[in-house]
């Protein structure tokens, strides 16, 4: 075990980067952030300045970072999701650890050969799958794994996005088109989808699958009569729920320049988000936009132990990602809200109800801000260790539930029930 920090490279200056760097802040004696990679001009300069780094460590490209001789001992991969593969591949290759964010990379094939890097070159591999350190997901293992469930027969799993959200994500924002980044699933549920595999166990294995999906409202036939193509000259956008300027000009006027305004524009103000919104994607429609993700999905899956899963997303929720769940054993039942203080067990012989309470001082963590430190705090903690166990978000795992995501979205545009050990994900 070393004393002196971690040092990283963040590689990708957006908000995950600059989410995970903040351990750094938080913690300068256990992780130091001493390099980053980014083209956009005013995020590199901040991340650099945040961190106090010298000039001969900023770069404006990763390709840059790995053409000079090693620095640090792991990589931040914080770049968009079509662009992890790369990266993660040379950065291994030259034997940084990675930390890398979710999804892994937008084909099985791309996945596969991130864990090969990483294992032949004996680099530790974290994935950002960071609700695997959230209270609520480790409490709900905990009581699966202590039996006092009994077997589990079925799950029932909700991820409401929230309508404000998605629109800002998954319509106007850079999840939107599936060919400039991925579908639904991989960009949002793989969380979910991880999760399942982790109450279920590594070892209970997923044999079929479905989905039905499909985008149902945020299309131009759904634009309403007069709207224009921005909020800002729209002559109904006082009836839109939709509306850009109620959302990010609201947040504004409320004291709020975080997420999500903070993505709007570089500086989060009035004057810098209206200019944002005249002109550039955020401003847009709903209705006008080039989005193409479903807007609702349903995926079922059998497993070899027998139980059965049900997994629902959908943007029109009032919640935003406060995961609902249900899991029905055989001697009770588990019933949760994520960022609610108490996991509710109900046990079938005794009929009396349990409660767990995951708060921590009195406090219900909301979002999964936490769960990003804690994932960070980890990963660290390998690497000063030398000891991957530490890391529950390591290559199989992540592996095993990236699978998931690839077969159910395979069986949605096919129409089908995907078989998994018929299918080769490599080759096709």
């Amino acid at each position: 075990m070393t004393s002196t920090p971690v040092t990283a490279v963040v590689v990708g200056a957006g908000s995950r980067g600059f989410a995970y760097s903040k351990y750094a802040l938080d913690n300068p004696d256990k992780f130091k952030i001493v390099g980053v990679a980014e083209p956009r001009k005013f995020q590199r300069e901040k991340l650099a300045s945040d961190h106090n780094l010298c000039k001969e460590k900023v770069f404006s490209t990763w390709e840059e970072v790995v053409n000079v001789p090693k620095f640090a001992d792991c990589i931040l991969v914080t770049t968009m999701d079509q662009m992890h593969k790369d990266p993660a591949v040379a950065f291994a290759k030259k034997g940084y650890h990675i930390y890398l964010e979710k999804p892994m990379a937008t084909t099985y094939a791309d996945c596969a050969c991130i864990v090969e890097t990483c294992k032949r070159n004996n680099v530790m591999l974290a994935v950002g799958h960071v609700l695997r350190y959230d209270s609520h997901a480790q409490t709900i293992r905990d009581i699966i794994r202590s039996g006092e469930i009994g077997q589990v027969v079925n799950i029932q799993h909700l991820e409401p996005i929230g309508f404000w959200h998605f629109a800002h994500s998954f319509v106007r924002g850079n999840w939107g088109n599936s060919e400039k980044s991925t579908f639904l699933l991989l960009a949002k549920c793989c969380h979910d989808l991880d999760l399942i595999q982790m109450w279920l166990g590594e070892k209970d294995e997923c044999l079929s699958i479905s989905s039905f999906g499909s985008l149902v409202h945020f299309t131009k036939k759904n634009q309403p009569d007069g709207a224009s193509d921005r909020c800002l000259d729209c002559k109904v956008e006082s009836q839109c729920a939709y509306s850009a300027k109620k959302l990010y000009l609201g947040l504004l006027e409320k004291g709020h320049t975080g997420w999500p305004v903070s993505v709007v524009a570089d500086v989060p103000d009035v004057e810098n988000v209206l200019e944002s919104l005249r002109v550039g994607p955020y401003g847009r429609c709903v209705y006008a936009c080039d989005n193409d993700v479903c807007d609702n999905e349903v995926v079922i899956m059998n497993y070899k132990s027998g139980a059965t899963v049900s997994l629902t997303t959908v943007a029109f929720t009032e919640e935003v990602c406060s995961r609902h769940t249900t899991i029905c054993g055989t001697k009770g039942e588990i019933t949760c809200v994520f960022y609610q203080p108490d996991i509710k067990v109900f046990n079938f012989l005794t009929k009396t109800k349990k409660m767990y309470n995951v708060c921590e001082k009195g406090v219900v963590k909301t979002g999964h801000s936490d769960s990003d430190m804690e994932a960070i705090r980890c990963f660290v903690e390998a690497i000063k260790n030398n000891d991957p166990s530490k890391i529950l978000t390591g290559p199989e795992q992540s592996l095993q539930s990236h699978l998931l995501c690839f077969a159910a979205e395979r069986a949605r545009v096919e129409q089908r029930v995907v078989q998994l050990k018929d299918e080769n994900f490599i080759t096709s």
